[in-house]
């Protein structure tokens, strides 16, 4: 019976091992083909060295305002409770979102160190504290200030106070 297993076993693995062979010729014969056509297709390209050019085409200005953009950037708006400040104005710049309130604080205190007039808000219905490094009156002056603050903080937004 033991004798009987070990021939099994060993016909089991003499089957395994030549059923695996690659065969070579089939390899062979698709890479002559993939060669052939390569061939082919280099000979009738239809390919066009020549230059592009496109003229040059001088126009005058014929305006010399310049436009405000303020108006294609984003604004959220959250109802906020100023936790730690002098108040908000209609948009501010969030620079950090927090759930640790002491976490906010302390960058709330490095940007008072670094000039500006930090304040902290708090949103109820996120339980988020949030950041704010500035505040003002207008969109544009806020976005201005956002584009200066994205230096050092590239994740900062506006907010839409509306009280």
């Amino acid at each position: 019976m033991k004798k009987y297993l070990v021939f099994c076993a060993g016909l089991c693995v003499v089957l395994a091992f030549s059923s695996c062979k690659s065969k070579e010729s089939a390899y062979r014969k698709a890479y002559d083909q993939a060669k052939a056509q390569e061939a082919t297709s280099a000979t009738t390209s239809d390919y066009d060295d020549s230059p592009v050019v496109t003229p040059f085409v001088e126009k005058p200005v014929t305006s010399g305002t310049v436009t405000d953009n303020s108006d294609n950037v984003a604004v959220r708006s959250e109802n906020l409770t100023v936790v730690n400040g002098s108040g908000l104005k209609a948009y501010s710049v969030v620079v950090g979102s927090f759930s640790v309130k002491s976490n906010a604080e302390n960058l709330v205190e490095r940007l008072r160190a670094s000039g500006y007039d930090a304040q902290l808000a708090y949103n109820a219905s996120r339980d988020m504290y949030r950041v704010v490094a500035s505040t003002f009156d207008s969109k544009s002056s806020a976005v201005q200030s956002r584009d200066r603050l994205r230096n050092t903080y590239p994740d900062a937004w506006l907010l839409f106070y509306g009280r």
